[in-house]
């Protein structure tokens, strides 16, 4: 039976949701805002070597939701997988604080997070009935929880990682980690239960409906995996060449590095209405822009900006003078719009043409994509010291650019099957 009740004229399970994903990316990006400057400055790894564990842990964490998946909907059922998912992240954030633990820790948390990713939005569905016309902001408010986490995350645990000491700031994403969690279990109260289906398997349903999707969302996902190459550097070589090269003195201070990783969450939140607003205008006057033509220019978007740092790298040295802070804000601008275009509606068309029997399996697989991309990131980025930095920047512009030319390709194949109404913005890993 569902909650009638409402909080903010939604079903009050969705704040619930909302919370709990909010703190869960706090820990999940605290950690990760510190963790490349930690490999280098205090446990003195090289920068490829930093690189290379940087890129694994950042595959890791999107290999383990695939089974997370697939135990959630077969055996656990999706509420138990988020407990005990939650349980082992707040673990591994703590284990941190122990330099000794550095590797056990990052394995916890991503086992964890397997248990936690896929199965936490998959309940947003479940507090509205069929045809509720509030169910299509429901992922916008849920997408706005993940980027507040996302963008409070860098600017408390960064801060007490770079002033107060690294284990400060693993410390906190911890914490944040144990709110969430607390969260859930308060609000579970509010949370639709699970039915069992025939077979005593939570989430199972006996249908075929959707399984010719298969092969296009195969190869969506392979243009999403080369795209992923070029986006995962912002938190990897990105954040290393803006530690060294950027001038960050602003009003008297210097701006504390690991501060630019919450440049993309804040823009996200000043873009999205927007361009959910345009959307629909569009929409509205029979001119909506088909899914993977929209993921296509957003592979562009990404690849102009990096572009962009090359050629400001390439300006500046012949001028002799280093690169402002404010030039970071731009990228970043043009960054995240340009994710928008791709990351949330690459995972709505996941969710839109999911096969019914393996609804949360499908979901958990547009994550193998970005398991299989930050692991080649990490393995790209780990050749930033061979090659110059507008180099590297232009080698991520042309492969962002290559994604997203593969990704226009199957629109034309698969237009009809494509042209599907505007749906609202799902979460996506910060983008998680």
């Amino acid at each position: 039976m569902r909650d009638t009740a409402t909080w903010f004229g939604q079903p009050r399970g969705l704040t619930i949701l909302f919370l709990t994903e909010m703190w869960e990316k706090f820990s999940f990006f605290g950690m990760r805002a510190l963790q490349i400057y930690y490999m280098t400055k205090e446990l003195q790894y090289t920068q490829a070597s930093a690189s290379l564990v940087f890129g694994a842990y950042a595959a890791g964490v999107y290999l383990t939701p695939i089974f997370g998946g697939m135990i959630a909907d077969r055996w656990l059922g999706r509420r138990p997988a988020v407990v005990i998912g939650g349980l082992l992240m707040a673990l591994g954030h703590f284990m941190m604080a122990f330099e000794a633990l550095f590797f056990p820790a990052m394995a916890v948390i991503a086992i964890g997070n397997g248990l936690f990713l896929p199965n936490l939005p998959s309940q947003v569905t479940l507090l509205y009935p069929k045809d509720d016309p509030r169910a299509g902001a429901a992922f916008n408010v849920y997408y706005v929880g993940i980027n507040l986490g996302a963008f409070l995350a860098p600017l408390v645990c960064g801060t007490l990682g770079e002033v107060y000491g690294w284990h400060y700031g693993f410390g906190a994403a911890g914490i944040g980690m144990c709110l969430g969690l607390l969260v859930y279990l308060w609000g579970g109260r509010y949370l639709p239960p699970e039915a069992s289906k025939p077979g005593g398997r939570p989430g199972a349903i006996d249908s075929n409906e959707g399984m010719s999707n298969v092969p296009l969302l195969v190869g969506v996902a392979l243009a999403v995996m080369l795209f992923r190459i070029a986006y995962e550097q912002t938190g990897n070589t990105f954040a290393v060449w803006s530690d060294a090269a950027v001038e960050r003195t602003a009003f008297g201070m210097t701006i504390p590095v690991t501060w630019f990783q919450s440049l993309n969450p804040m823009f996200v939140f000043l873009f999205s209405p927007l361009l959910v607003r345009m959307w629909n205008a569009r929409a509205a006057r029979g001119h909506a822009t088909p899914a993977l033509k929209r993921m296509g220019q957003g592979a562009l978007g990404i690849g102009i900006s990096y572009a962009l740092l090359a050629g400001l790298i390439v300006l500046t040295a012949g001028a002799g003078f280093a690169i402002g802070w404010p030039w970071m804000v731009l990228f970043f601008a043009i960054f995240t719009l340009a994710e928008l275009y791709i990351l949330p509606v690459g995972l709505g068309l996941f969710a839109t043409l999911a096969p019914k029997r393996f609804a949360a399996t499908t979901v958990a697989a547009w994550f193998f994509c970005s398991f299989t991309g930050n692991l080649l990131s990490g393995v790209i980025g780990a050749t930033w010291e061979t090659m110059r930095p507008e180099g590297f920047f232009l080698m991520m512009a042309a492969i962002a650019g290559v994604s997203g030319l593969i990704l226009f390709g199957i629109h034309r194949r698969h237009q009809e099957k494509l042209a599907l109404p505007d749906v609202a913005i799902p979460p996506v890993e910060k983008a998680l």
